[in-house]
């Protein structure tokens, strides 16, 4: 007699993750092998970048993937294990696949992550029973003019920023918002950010700390040498400007600090709302207070608010 079809979730066994990770780490190869070891055990299937593979020693049931459009077609989510340098890496690939990241921090602070290395074993418990929610972060697209003509195009999550390329000399810019300057002066450069990048370069150079679910867009100067050079917070369908005067020294553009663009002279950089958010997925539905204190260390003993 033929052996009987066993019955199972069709559903569940077609199920596939990418597995993004800072394999320098000895806590993320550490990390990796109980991932893989709970995903497969539920039949989710796992890709790996083909870059990261040999770094870590794989069982049967772990596909290698070139980067590319491939590599993420058909995931249900990207899993991103690592400091916030990996989980920006992994904002890369979730932008561009349009899928949702969710990030275990083995960083330090981690703004990004959804979880810390002592949670891998509920993680894969959420992600087995697909209890998470999805939010959409807002990004933005730069554009880089010389001369009128666009040269460089580029996107962040966090931020967009113009910063002096030799440390002896100040960069000479001028901010503008909409079409109209704002103000003039020497720095160490601008910030221009996201309400996600609001926690990260842009509070460092004293930006606004602002809630993920606003939409906005920050402008920060970075020492800057003028009376007039505070944080500006406009709205997200505005357009942020930023240009090099000519006669001064050349400027860098850094994207979420991982993609450069040299700036010459008289180069002009436009910020707006980007097309394509970022998706991330979330397995707690605590209030961005509590991330922020908690990822901060913020002292609040002696609240007497409510208990929670």
């Amino acid at each position: 007699m033929p052996d009987q079809p066993v019955d199972r979730p069709v559903d569940q066994f077609d199920r596939t993750v990418l597995l993004l990770a800072h394999t320098g780490r000895e806590a993320a190869l550490k990390s990796v092998e109980c991932l893989v070891e709970g995903l497969l055990k539920a039949s989710i299937r796992i890709r790996v970048l083909a870059s990261e593979a040999p770094d870590m020693g794989f069982p049967e049931g772990v596909d290698v993937v070139q980067p590319g459009p491939a590599a993420g077609e058909g995931c249900e989510l990207i899993l991103v294990l690592g400091g916030d340098g990996t989980l920006l890496r992994g904002a890369e690939l979730a932008r561009e696949f349009g899928v949702p990241m969710l990030g275990v921090n083995l960083g330090r602070v981690g703004f990004l992550a959804e979880a810390e290395r002592d949670d891998l074993q509920k993680v894969v418990e959420r992600v087995v029973a697909r209890d998470y929610e999805v939010e959409q972060r807002m990004t933005i697209d730069v554009v880089v003019r010389e001369d009128g003509r666009v040269v460089h195009t580029d996107w962040a999550l966090n931020e967009a920023s113009v910063e002096k390329a030799s440390r002896e000399r100040m960069l000479e810019l001028i901010m503008g918002v909409d079409g109209r300057p704002v103000s003039s002066f020497g720095c160490d450069g601008v910030v221009c950010a996201t309400p996600t990048g609001s926690t990260a370069y842009a509070f460092s150079a004293g930006g606004p700390v602002v809630w993920p679910e606003v939409e906005a867009l920050l402008m920060v100067p970075i020492s800057a040498h003028a009376l007039f050079a505070r944080p500006l917070v406009t709205s997200p369908d505005s357009v942020l400007e930023v240009q090099v005067q000519p006669g001064t020294s050349h400027g860098v553009l850094w994207c979420d600090g991982r993609r450069t663009y040299e700036l010459p002279p008289g180069a002009r950089i436009e910020v707006r709302r980007g097309h394509n958010p970022v998706l991330l997925a979330r397995l707690h539905r605590a209030p961005f207070s509590k991330r922020l204190v908690t990822k901060f260390q913020l002292p609040v003993t002696g609240w007497r608010g409510n208990a929670e």
